[in-house]
């Protein structure tokens, strides 16, 4: 598929057999398993590649500032498919993806329900959720490495998540986060709290950043397709 600003990017599509159909990104080989799981209750299942990774063109960006424009691109491909229909499209993202995940569904009202695991911090302006206890620690490490990655990306740092999330609203959301997670993951609290209804937030305390289909499979499974099934299959 490609993107507005003209870049070509790989995936693969297992397809639909529910009417409904879920991006899953930030790559195609990064979370197989969570790719068959919910083909398996018979969604179709885009595993994207980010731009400037693996199959897909473009310059990377570590912490994928600009990379809302392949999910519109996405979610533009899967609503002209024959098996998805009534534009029902979701998405799951993972670390960096869940991130840009938040945000492309605050952009964009073609994702009809994001789930979002591991999500954390992007920038200086997700560390200013800290409050006073981060000013004289991490805010400042912080604030230099944001703008090293605007100087050398040509991106100014995005939106703070806590200030996107709301945008979402009446379209679902489902915050994730692991107990052992990396740096950041415990905003999820903050997104959640400034997210509007319908939302759902899970901490899987034993887990690993994004090891929660691996800490428990089976409970993942049913929140996750239950979630799917809830957002983009029921009659509204």
């Amino acid at each position: 598929m490609r993107t507005a600003d003209g870049l070509r990017l790989a995936g693969w599509y297992v397809r639909s057999h529910n009417g409904a159909a879920v991006i899953s990104y930030p790559t195609r080989e990064g979370k197989l398993p969570q790719a068959r799981m919910l083909a398996r209750h018979g969604y179709g299942v885009l595993l994207l590649d980010a731009r400037g990774y693996d199959g897909s063109q473009g310059d990377p960006n570590l912490f994928g500032w600009d990379d809302t424009k392949d999910l519109d691109a996405a979610v533009a491909w899967l609503r002209k498919q024959p098996d998805v229909r009534g534009g029902r499209v979701g998405g799951i993202g993972f670390s960096v993806g869940g991130e840009m995940m938040l945000q492309a569904a605050a952009e964009n009202t073609g994702l009809r329900a994001v789930v979002s695991d591991g999500a954390g911090f992007r920038s200086v302006r997700e560390e200013l959720l800290r409050g006073p206890r981060g000013w004289f620690t991490s805010l400042p490490e912080q604030a230099v490495q944001s703008t090293a990655l605007a100087v050398m990306g040509g991106t100014a740092p995005p939106p703070s998540l806590k200030d996107l999330v709301p945008r979402i609203a009446p379209r679902h959301v489902f915050f994730i986060y692991a107990g052992h997670g990396a740096g950041g993951e415990e905003y999820n609290r903050d997104y959640y709290a400034a997210a509007g209804a319908p939302k759902a937030l899970w901490k899987i305390s034993e887990a690993d950043h994004t090891g929660g289909y691996q800490a428990r499979p089976r409970e993942y499974e049913r929140r996750v397709a239950g979630f799917f099934d809830t957002a983009l299959l029921e009659k509204k």
